[in-house]
């Protein structure tokens, strides 16, 4: 019994991502497009078994939006795994380079914890964004840094006031 209430538990943490991002746009993100850091479901690993971002990419196409992700060892994976015609109708792109996600997007969607997500260029973020907007799932980044860098910044379970 306690097993299974976990297991539900984590499973509606993974649509949490989601909620902020429709609290912030609505429910319609048609026309919007969307970068996405990782693929798998943690670092150092291309397994996307139980990946949030799998949750998320499907949510973020029903409403609309397109999506230009990136991971760093599981796109083939995502290749395989994801929905054909995700790709065929252009609602997902899978790029090579972390900085390929950036133009024009209206945000970036951080979901897993890679190293190279850890202090990224955030000066040549801005430059390719086109609004700066950061929703992050993994509580990466200080609130107060993020503001102070000119980014709108939306974390998970925390007051976006404190660092």
């Amino acid at each position: 019994m306690i097993l299974k209430a976990v297991e539900q538990r984590n499973n509606l943490q993974k649509y949490r991502l989601f909620e902020k991002i429709v609290d912030r746009y609505g429910k319609n993100l048609s026309g919007m497009t969307f970068a996405l850091w990782g693929l798998s479901f943690k670092p150092g690993t291309d397994d996307m078994r139980e990946a949030p971002s799998k949750i998320i990419l499907h949510e973020l196409i029903a409403a609309g939006a397109k999506v230009v992700a990136y991971d760093p060892v599981a796109i083939e994976i995502a290749r395989e795994e994801l929905p054909k015609e995700w790709f065929k109708h252009g609602h997902l792109k899978l790029v090579e380079h972390q900085y390929e996600v950036f133009p024009d997007v209206d945000a970036l969607i951080l979901v897993t914890d890679w190293k190279s997500f850890n202090t990224p260029d955030f000066e040549r973020m801005k430059d390719l964004m086109k609004s700066h907007v950061i929703f992050d799932g993994r509580n990466q980044y200080q609130p107060k840094l993020m503001h102070k860098l000119g980014f709108s910044y939306i974390s998970i379970g925390r007051d976006a006031t404190n660092g």
